[in-house]
């Protein structure tokens, strides 16, 4: 389990730095061993602070201030594969082809044959125990057949599809492309969640978006207009335009129950689900579940929540 984000401003001049720091506090529950920003500026020009440790030990203001350009990813770091290394910190970056980022949150269920192939076939050199490095390699790999100077949104939904094709599992991702543009994409099981949202930009001119793991992190700086990622959906954000595609067809609806048992903070909402409530109405189930078993009239002493 992870936390992720993504800020594309309609503003060039803007630094989406600050909201994407603040954006990743708000989704601290998620993570609390890493957190990283990289943020993309003029010329396309990647600009990246990453560590162990909570967000405000890891930005501290002076390396914040570094991080430049009006679009960024964020990540806070639960770490269930690979290990607890600081290299292991995201968002994870190759430069080939085109500059390409990646926060990721999940678990491949495949990581050795991608591996495997990365290593025989793709000969793209994977330096960490991540199963994100794997799947930012494969999206690249993918990436690097279309053989062109520059691509364009069928471009990267013909190596999405590609994608869904070769990795299975879990996963929310939100990757960047240098001077292009923000990508999000979600498993065809929608086990992970993923969000977005839009706000007036604050020149007045255009409209800014952002991605999250849950919609706390949207409502707090001002987005609105909710909108979940559907499973084995991509989505698009560019300076001029957003862009969908469902790249694989939704199988079988399947998100992870932890994120309403414990995962997700109460007053988010996930798949049109809010979450407190979805507690509340797991309690009313398990007391009713008591009292078919014991009976009405049970002598109990305490009840204790174990997690």
């Amino acid at each position: 389990m992870c936390g992720i984000n993504g800020v594309i401003l309609a503003d060039n001049a803007a630094n989406a730095n600050y909201e994407l720091y603040e954006g990743l506090g708000l989704l601290q529950h998620r993570g609390q061993d890493a957190a990283g920003i990289i943020t993309c500026g003029h010329k396309g020009r990647l600009y990246q602070c990453k560590g162990n440790g909570m967000v405000r030990d890891v930005f501290e203001a002076r390396q914040l201030a570094t991080l430049q350009g009006s679009m960024g990813v964020g990540h806070v770091r639960y770490p269930t594969a690979g290990t607890s290394s600081d290299s292991e910190a995201q968002p994870f970056y190759v430069n080939s082809p085109y500059g390409l980022v990646v926060a990721h949150n999940g678990n491949l269920t495949n990581a050795n044959e991608l591996r495997d192939y990365l290593d025989h076939v793709a000969h793209r050199h994977v330096n960490t125990d991540s199963d994100s490095e794997l799947l930012l390699n494969i999206f690249a790999d993918n990436l690097q057949k279309t053989g062109k100077f520059r691509v364009n949104e069928e471009d990267i939904f013909t190596a999405l599809c590609s994608v869904y094709d070769q990795c299975r599992g879990g996963y929310a991702v939100i990757a960047l492309i240098a001077g292009f543009g923000l990508i999000g994409f979600r498993d065809p099981n929608g086990i992970r969640p993923l969000i977005y949202g839009e706000r007036k930009s604050a020149s007045g001119k255009g409209t800014d978006y952002m991605l999250a793991s849950e919609s706390v992190a949207l409502e707090a700086l001002g987005f609105s207009n909710f909108t979940d990622v559907k499973p084995g959906e991509a989505i698009i954000f560019s300076k001029e335009k957003v862009t969908k595609r469902q790249c694989i067809p939704q199988r079988e609806f399947t998100p992870c129950i932890f994120e309403y048992v414990y995962f997700a903070r109460p007053d988010s909402i996930i798949d049109g689900i809010s979450v407190y409530k979805a507690r509340l109405a797991m309690g009313e189930a398990l007391a009713n579940a008591v009292v078919r078993k014991l009976g009405k009239n049970m002598d109990v002493d305490v009840v204790i929540p174990v997690s």
